[in-house]
């Protein structure tokens, strides 16, 4: 784990954070630059969520693949709400769009000696911030992965994130954000109505919860809101901020049908079929939209958690296959 001083990064919104970002790099840069696989975190997930894919033979083989992973500001390791300077600490923290973060990126990139990019791809979150490198960076980029997420929020994704934040911050203790104790009523509130969304019908209706080390529908809902309760309320609402930003089209001459037009990568968008937020619906609308894409469903019954690294082996297999056609086709 590395350490990258930003300065202030301007933002977006015409605001600066005093940032940093935290990140890891795995295998060994090419001479010239020429192997360099970019995988940015996902929601509540950080440079070590993706450590099941990464390693030599795995689906990013770094006998080959100079993989580097970067957790996004407001994830908790990266400047956060619960870590950044006095001056934008806590419910100061300003909002961070997901172009913000491939911004950041780009800095970061650049300060490691790398211009371009044999793919960018990551899960859900992650697979927000590969759509927005395309867009941004279209000449830096030559395969895109996109997997069980999308080139922007949808209406039905933003409901789904206001139903979690209204439970964090229906708690008294949450304080607007100026909490001095953790809202751990509200935490596991988040958690536990996150839980429903996460996964699909189909996952407890028969029981492949139980393959996950869950005895019941019980002990699914006390794991969520127990992770849920460890994390820090600011943390969560800036990364669903970031998440809810998520527009390659905002500010674009011809919006986001010609933002993903103008995609040059060769693409794979790959949704999960029982995704309920990030639906498959969404996704073969933007693979109709990017130049060539390939719309390659991911048939499972985890719902959204399809294709999260380390879950399930089956998933894993149609990812790494996905890797192999993007990173050697011609």
């Amino acid at each position: 784990m590395d350490t990258f001083d930003l300065g202030r990064l301007a933002l977006e919104s015409g605001a600066s954070l005093p940032g940093r970002l935290v990140y890891a790099t795995h295998g060994t840069l090419a001479p010239d630059g020429d192997n360099v696989v970019l995988v940015p975190s996902y929601y509540t997930g950080t440079h070590d969520s993706y450590l099941p894919w990464i390693g030599p033979g795995r689906v990013l083989d770094t006998d080959r693949w100079f993989v580097v992973v970067v957790d996004m500001l407001g994830n908790g390791l990266s400047t956060s709400p619960s870590n950044a300077d006095p001056e934008v600490r806590g419910p100061r923290f300003p909002l961070v769009t997901v172009r913000d973060q491939v911004r950041a990126q780009r800095l970061l990139l650049d300060h490691l000696g790398v211009r371009r990019l044999r793919l960018v791809m990551g899960w859900s979150m992650g697979a927000m911030q590969a759509y927005e490198w395309a867009v941004s960076h279209p000449g830096d980029v030559d395969a895109l992965l996109a997997i069980a997420g999308a080139a922007r929020c949808s209406p039905h994704n933003h409901v789904f994130l206001e139903g979690a934040r209204a439970a964090l911050r229906a708690d008294p203790a949450f304080a607007g954000g100026a909490y001095d104790v953790p809202p751990v009523a509200g935490l596991r509130a988040f958690g536990t109505v996150y839980a429903g969304w996460a996964y699909s019908r189909d996952f407890f209706h028969d029981r492949a919860y139980q393959a996950l080390g869950y005895a019941d529908v019980d002990a699914v809902l006390e794991d969520w809101a127990r992770d849920h309760e460890g994390r820090d309320a600011g943390d969560l609402l800036a990364m669903m901020d970031t998440w809810q930003s998520g527009d390659v089209g905002r500010g674009r001459p011809g919006g986001y049908e010609a933002a993903l037009g103008s995609i040059t990568a060769r693409s794979i968008v790959m949704p999960s079929t029982t995704d309920q937020y990030f639906t498959l619906a969404d996704s073969r609308i933007e693979a109709d939209l990017v130049p060539g894409a390939e719309l390659r469903p991911l048939v499972s019954d985890l719902g959204h958690v399809a294709g999260r690294p380390g879950v399930r082996e089956a998933e894993t297999a149609v990812v790494a296959g996905a890797v192999r056609d993007l990173l050697h086709r011609a």
